[in-house]
């Protein structure tokens, strides 16, 4: 069924869809790179997948191909309103769309089944998507998987450990919560237009929680103001937190004088539990 649907370059001609800048567009149009990067996304029938950001439709179309039960697009651009009813019409049972900041979706709509998350995120907006689906109140949360294609360094940042340079405050909040891996490599040159950067695709896997539900906002607050002085000895970031600092930090076995990028994810837990432990 997706031949019925008229080559993307002639979409973007017809309906005057030039990438905006502002709003990081880069568009991937060849549909062997789309197909491969939703194989990744694993078996989708039955599944709903939502998708932020589908643009032209490249990468809709390959997901609506793996015959999932709805792909619920939501894109903020209005100009591609005219693609996406394309899409819907050769597809009006298993294809919907929502013109809207992906941002503010409200998840809780979306009906109780198997649901994954693939997408082309945005390019300045990544990040803000990946911390909110990450810190979900609900946990387990309501997606069973993510896969995405982000900027290379972003997909690094996700990755990193401790004593790296990459290592930071989305690498502590994705390790708390998923399994996280790098599953392809994309150039720069299969976009259009080509960014400065290469891409990755990245896949993210809820696990466990290692700390209650309750103690997420402070352990993203104690993340938050380590990282927001990452040059200063721990003990000086986190001096606001508590007047016995230096004592919570020795019970959770990490040195005062450490930096932030020195400390692992479990620690960060440990140190979190004792200040918990405290109020």
């Amino acid at each position: 069924m997706t031949d019925t649907l008229p080559p993307l370059r002639e979409v973007i001609k017809e309906f005057g869809l030039s990438a905006n800048k502002a709003l990081g567009q880069n568009y991937l149009l060849d549909l062997n790179l789309t197909g491969k990067i939703a194989s990744l996304a694993g078996d989708l029938a039955g599944t709903t997948v939502i998708e932020i950001g589908p643009g032209p439709g490249g990468l809709t179309r390959s997901l609506l191909a793996r015959n999932p039960a709805k792909v619920i697009s939501i894109e903020i651009d209005s100009r591609f309103v005219p693609a996406l009813e394309q899409i819907r019409n050769t597809y009006p049972d298993s294809f919907e769309y929502h013109c809207m900041d992906g941002l503010k979706f409200d998840y809780s709509t979306l009906p109780n089944t198997p649901l994954k998350i693939v997408a082309n995120l945005p390019y300045n907006s990544a990040t803000k998507f990946l911390v909110d689906w990450l810190l979900t109140e609900q946990w387990p949360p309501f997606w069973s998987g993510i896969t995405l294609l982000l900027q290379k360094e972003v997909g690094e940042r996700i990755i990193s450990q401790a004593n790296s340079r990459t290592y930071g405050r989305l690498s502590i909040l994705s390790q708390l919560r998923s399994d996280a891996r790098i599953l392809m490599n994309i150039p720069a040159q299969a976009f259009t237009p080509i960014p400065k950067i290469d891409s990755v695709v990245v896949q993210i896997l809820p696990k466990q929680s290692q700390l209650p539900q309750d103690a997420i906002p402070l352990f993203e607050k104690v993340v938050a103001m380590a990282f927001n002085q990452r040059r200063k000895m721990i003990k000086s970031s986190l001096r606001q937190l508590t007047g016995n600092i230096i004592d919570c930090l020795l019970e959770a076995e990490i040195d005062p004088n450490s930096r932030p990028e020195q400390i692992p994810v479990s620690k960060y837990v440990e140190f979190v539990s004792v200040i918990q432990s405290q109020s």
